[in-house]
């Protein structure tokens, strides 16, 4: 039987239309973006990258669901509709991709409340109460119920998803704020080079996770107001936030485990050092990721491969053997033994003569 809290969190994200922003150009990820927009990039062998923000979305109990592309969007368009596109929209559900169109003027999508600005009219036409904004290149698992209970509980015109990251890894990187002890933002500053630390934490500072909940109406009257500054870059962080701080509520909200009280995990694979230290975190005996919880699953498309194949066990020189690792349909090990490898789909590892 449902609790009150778990129907009270279930009419909310009803009411709500989550629009995941998936139209940046990842040019930090070289080769791997050349041919595809950076959620579509592959992760952890079998996933794509937009494949966890979607699967919090479903999860979490989001179900009606927009995704802004824009660069190199095939891969990633043809991913989706594999994966994704069987919702029925006579259910209430939808995933749907939202190209750059040019509706609200003669430019591409010039900036991510831009690309949300110009879709205002497709989300608005399902009557949700509360707009989701998500970042489409993260990886993390993460109920987006809790942040949209916590939102319309504080009052809040705005909620921010926040975590506290070192003050080195932010620069330059990441929006970061400042709380008062109700958590509520007093001041943004979008990827500054010198970010101001958490009091009491040295070294640390509260950064944005770029995921927003604003209620629908606030949000549609933000927009259109920054769409008549000529100087604004039509960005959420650098001027969105920073300017309704003052005469609104906005409040933060820390991506916590409920269970355990610590941060959850969360990475942005943006870099090729990131990437490739995300993905090796999966093959550790306990990874901080956990791909195998089954009430939370990651849904993805899967081509039909053979099982993975280890072989010539007749012979150790050349036994394949995988160990601390990951290893996807299709993949044939032989001649050595492998560790801390994260295998993709139909790899052929060693001599397989």
């Amino acid at each position: 039987m449902l609790r009150p809290q778990d129907r009270y969190i279930s009419n909310l994200t009803k009411d709500t239309y989550a629009i995941i922003l998936a139209g940046g150009r990842g040019s930090r990820l070289k080769e791997l973006t050349e041919w595809r927009a950076k959620p579509a990039v592959y992760f952890g062998g079998k996933f794509r990258i937009i494949d966890f923000p979607l699967s919090n979305c479903i999860n979490s109990g989001v179900r009606r669901v927009g995704i802004a592309t824009q660069y190199k969007s095939h891969s990633l368009i043809r991913h989706v509709n594999r994966a994704w596109g069987h919702f029925k929209r006579e259910l209430g559900e939808s995933v749907e991709i939202l190209p750059a169109s040019q509706r609200h003027s003669d430019e591409w999508y010039t900036g991510t409340a831009d690309a949300v600005f110009q879709n205002i009219d497709i989300i608005s036409h399902d009557l949700p109460k509360y707009v989701m904004i998500l970042s489409g290149d993260h990886v993390y698992r993460m109920d987006y119920g809790a942040m949209l209970a916590k939102h319309v509980e504080s009052g809040a015109d705005m909620t921010v998803c926040c975590i506290e990251i070192p003050v080195a890894e932010a620069a330059g990187r990441f929006g970061v704020m400042t709380v008062d002890e109700d958590s509520r933002v007093t001041r943004f500053v979008e990827k500054p080079e010198q970010p101001d630390e958490i009091p009491g934490m040295p070294g640390m500072t509260l950064a944005s996770m770029g995921n927003y909940i604003f209620n629908t109406e606030f949000l549609t009257e933000q927009l259109k107001v920054d769409s008549q500054r000529e100087e604004s870059g039509r960005d959420f962080g650098n001027d969105i936030i920073p300017s309704i701080i003052k005469d609104h509520k906005v409040q933060a909200f820390p991506f916590r485990d409920p269970e355990a009280g610590r941060q959850s995990y969360w990475r942005d694979v943006g870099t090729l050092d990131s990437f490739w230290e995300a993905n090796i975190d999966l093959v550790s005996p306990e990874p901080e990721l956990d791909l195998y919880d089954e009430n939370w699953p990651i849904w993805t498309y899967q081509e039909q491969y053979a099982p993975a194949k280890f072989v010539f066990n007749d012979d150790d020189g050349r036994r394949g053997m995988a160990v601390d690792s990951t290893v996807a349909g299709g993949c044939i090990i032989s001649g050595h033994r492998f560790e801390n490898h994260c295998y993709s789909p139909r790899s052929l590892c060693g001599s397989t003569a």
